[in-house]
């Protein structure tokens, strides 16, 4: 297999050192050129023709996002993602997740250079297979969903997510109404990113998107994003179930896992509609097969608008998912499954 070749492009010396050591560690990886802004970045692009970009987000001259947005519109390339954590950096990483880039990684702090990017060889070779598309200009402010009558048929909708799941969950959510059945979701991605996302969310569409906190209840119209970090998101079965943050270890490689949602809601199965979104790995397969297995719906994103189809792939081959739905008509159909009197939506 040829190595994937990458170009790296940062503003900082210091940072492209870092993030050179660490893909030349991995065999599978060639590291073919450097960049220190977007112009050379440019350049390299069309004597190198890498098959991944690192991109900084935050550069001098045009930034790292009005780069990526050109890149996106005139010749779609897997890019990773490089800020800080700070919040301004963090919502400048999902804006780049929104507009097309695959992944992002956080810069190391003062003192972690020894630890630094050690995911990001992953990262790159799973954005190396990604299916990209062209993008067009992006909305310029919040979206208003067009009123429609909605009746809740008690059913809760779980969600996992990983790799290219940030445009995937804001393409659902979108068509979401105010009043849409509540929502848990583990979506794989470091903690300060989230609590971004989250907030970007609830400031453009119509439900109320939070970060899930513990014993918060799980009420219609709040969509509840798992935070990350030490916890696993969870749900705790009842009359009125809540959510529940578990701090433990990985599973299935991943804190927070989607088999860790998936697993906590079996004791209530036939009110669950689950649904697995583009993303690496399998996290989520053998949960979802559990809960297909106990009574509950369970959905996977097509092959065809999936960035990467590894964990719907999972879930569909192992029988865990019971039908596949490309991502423009995942609302509908998960709106389908849990309003009152249509099919599938049987209230328990």
């Amino acid at each position: 297999m040829k190595p994937i070749r990458v170009l790296v492009v940062d503003d900082s010396a210091t940072m492209r050192r870092l993030i050179t050591m660490r893909l030349r560690s991995d065999l599978r990886i060639e590291v073919v050129g450097e960049a220190s802004d977007a112009a050379e970045a440019r350049a390299a692009i069309s004597s190198l023709s890498p098959d991944v970009l690192t991109l900084d987000v935050e550069m001098p001259g045009q930034s790292g996002l009005d780069f990526l947005r050109e890149l996106m519109r005139l010749r779609p390339l897997p890019v990773v993602m490089v800020s800080s954590e700070t919040q301004k950096g963090s919502a400048a990483a999902i804006e780049a997740l929104c507009r097309g880039a695959v992944e992002c990684v956080g810069k190391p702090r003062m003192g972690e250079a020894a630890n630094a990017f050690a995911d990001l060889p992953t990262l790159v070779v799973g954005a190396s297979s990604a299916n990209l598309r062209k993008r067009g200009p992006a909305p310029a402010g919040p979206i208003a969903m067009p009123a429609r009558p909605f009746r809740w048929n008690n059913k809760i909708v779980l969600i996992g997510s990983s790799t290219g799941g940030v445009d995937a969950l804001e393409t659902i959510i979108s068509g979401m109404p105010a009043n849409c059945p509540p929502m848990l979701i583990t979506q794989h991605m470091p903690a300060s990113f989230l609590a971004s996302f989250a907030q970007r969310m609830n400031m453009r569409y119509a439900p109320h998107v939070v970060l899930a906190e513990n014993n918060a209840p799980i009420v219609q119209g709040t969509i509840q994003l798992a935070p990350g970090g030490d916890h696993h998101l969870a749900m705790m079965p009842g009359l009125r179930p809540r959510a529940a943050l578990i701090a433990s270890e990985k599973v299935s490689s991943h804190r927070p896992s989607v088999d860790v949602l998936f697993d906590s809601a079996l004791g209530m199965a036939e009110r669950i509609v689950a649904a697995i979104l583009t993303g690496m790995g399998a996290d989520g397969a053998l949960g979802m097969l559990n809960l297909r297995r106990a009574g509950a719906t369970c959905l996977a994103q097509d092959e065809a608008s999936s960035v990467v189809w590894g964990m719907p792939r999972m879930a569909w081959c192992n029988g865990g998912a019971e039908k596949l739905v490309p991502l423009n008509g995942m609302a509908a159909e998960l709106l389908a499954a849990t309003e009152r009197g249509l099919r599938g939506s049987r209230t328990p």
